[in-house]
């Protein structure tokens, strides 16, 4: 073999070489390593902040949730423009932001139901049509079923491509219009509350309350002659009911209106704020409506005895430095006497003590902005609560308290024998 036979066989090689390694590259999966795109949706990427709407469709082409940017944040069309959750939203948004395509799927429509991407205008389609507008161009996807079994990652399909995907991350929809929906009602501790009182739709009454703010339990007034409560800690429960509070779901006041019984609720704090609760049940479900004010004349009696105690303990400081620089200055430390008496001089005295007015004004004013903060999200809506809350509104007396001993009827006498 000469060498000119020798080179182009070298060639030859080389280039069918070349051509086994372009088919293997052309067949094999995309992988987090492939230099190819692999975003999921590229056009999202650096521009989460513009997408203005989200669209989530399910089977048999119902939609399950729109959720709209606006001036005020995301609200839920579907419950008349109540507020959404945004961190859920933005969560959302990050997730399909951030994934990335990692193997192909199968593009025959016959197989699709098996991951969930088939179209969502069928009857059975488990997966969600996701919608993202505000985005140059638009995004549309199918997100199918997460295979967790399979390692994780989620099926999906791009709008208009017969091909699916195994995508990063766990991109699960929420099929539930709720679960959109801004939850958090109060996060008020029973530390902070003084006195609950609740009417009955019979018109009981029923007050609990502390002696003492820094009390830890509640006692129970008006107790019925002869009756017990069942522990110290019987009435603590009542105190709980605004603590973590979150709706399970949300209506329009007007479309879910109380009916003419219900109970109601007063939860006074010891700093002059109160909430009031409206409950009742209907079609299995516990429904409340709520609302805030500021007791006036409770917060200027918090305001006043707070700047006591602020002015009792500066006053008990101060008194305590000087102290410390008489006893130093009479055992020689003259130097160290100074220091400490310039220390106590220059002890800065805090607002309540050095000007009441002001340090009122401040503490009315942040009241208020708490009850304006509340009733922004209380008003004009009925919200379904946890059970286990309503039932702490819907508590009685008799609940509290021990049961009353019945007594047994005496077994009758025993004929005497013949």
């Amino acid at each position: 073999m000469n060498q000119k036979q020798l080179t182009v066989l070298i060639g030859a090689a080389v280039v069918a070489l070349g051509v086994a390694v372009a088919i293997n590259v052309a067949n094999k999966p995309v992988s987090e390593g492939s230099e190819q795109t692999k975003a999921l949706l590229p056009q999202l990427h650096g521009h989460v902040n513009d997408v203005d709407a989200i669209v989530l469709t399910g089977a048999e082409g119902k939609v399950l949730a729109t959720l709209k940017r606006g001036a005020d944040g995301w609200t839920v069309a579907e419950k008349s423009g109540y507020p959404a959750d945004l961190a859920k939203v933005r969560e959302f948004l990050l997730k399909l932001d951030q994934a990335s395509l990692l193997e192909q799927k199968t593009s025959n429509p016959q197989h699709y139901a098996e991951l969930g991407v088939d179209e969502v205008k069928n009857k059975d389609a488990k997966g969600v049509e996701v919608e993202l507008h505000g985005l140059n161009p638009a995004a549309k996807l199918i997100v199918g079923t997460y295979n967790g079994a399979g390692g994780g990652g989620t099926f999906v399909r791009l709008d208009g491509q017969a091909q699916s995907w195994l995508a990063k991350g766990n991109l699960a929809v929420d099929k539930n219009v709720a679960d959109w929906e801004q939850r958090d009602l109060t996060d008020i501790a029973s530390t902070r509350i003084v006195s609950i009182t609740t009417t009955a739709p019979d018109s009981k009454v029923l007050k609990v309350y502390k002696e003492n703010p820094g009390d830890a339990n509640f006692k129970v007034a008006d107790v019925p002659k002869g009756r017990e409560t069942s522990s110290e800690f019987a009435a603590n429960g009542l105190g709980s009911t605004l603590a973590g509070l979150k709706a399970d779901d949300a209506f329009p006041a007007k479309e879910q209106a109380p009916p003419e019984k219900v109970y109601k609720a007063d939860y006074a704090m010891a700093d002059g704020l109160v909430v009031s609760v409206t409950a009742w049940d209907a079609n299995g479900k516990d429904f409340a409506q709520l609302k805030a004010h500021l007791d006036a004349a409770a917060a200027d009696a918090a305001v006043a005895r707070d700047q006591a105690k602020a002015k009792a303990d500066y006053e008990a400081s101060v008194q305590a430095a000087n102290k410390t620089v008489a006893e130093g200055a009479a055992s020689g430390q003259q130097a160290d006497a100074a220091a400490k008496q310039a220390s106590a001089v220059d002890n800065a005295k805090p607002l309540a003590v050095s000007d009441q007015a002001k340090d009122k004004a401040e503490r009315l004013k942040a009241l208020q902005s708490e009850v304006d903060r509340l009733n922004k999200t209380f008003d004009g809506w009925t919200f379904a609560l946890p059970s286990y809350k309503y039932s702490n509104i819907a508590k009685t007396m008799d609940d509290l308290l021990k049961p009353v001993e019945t007594k047994k009827p005496e077994a009758p006498a025993k004929p005497a024998k013949k």
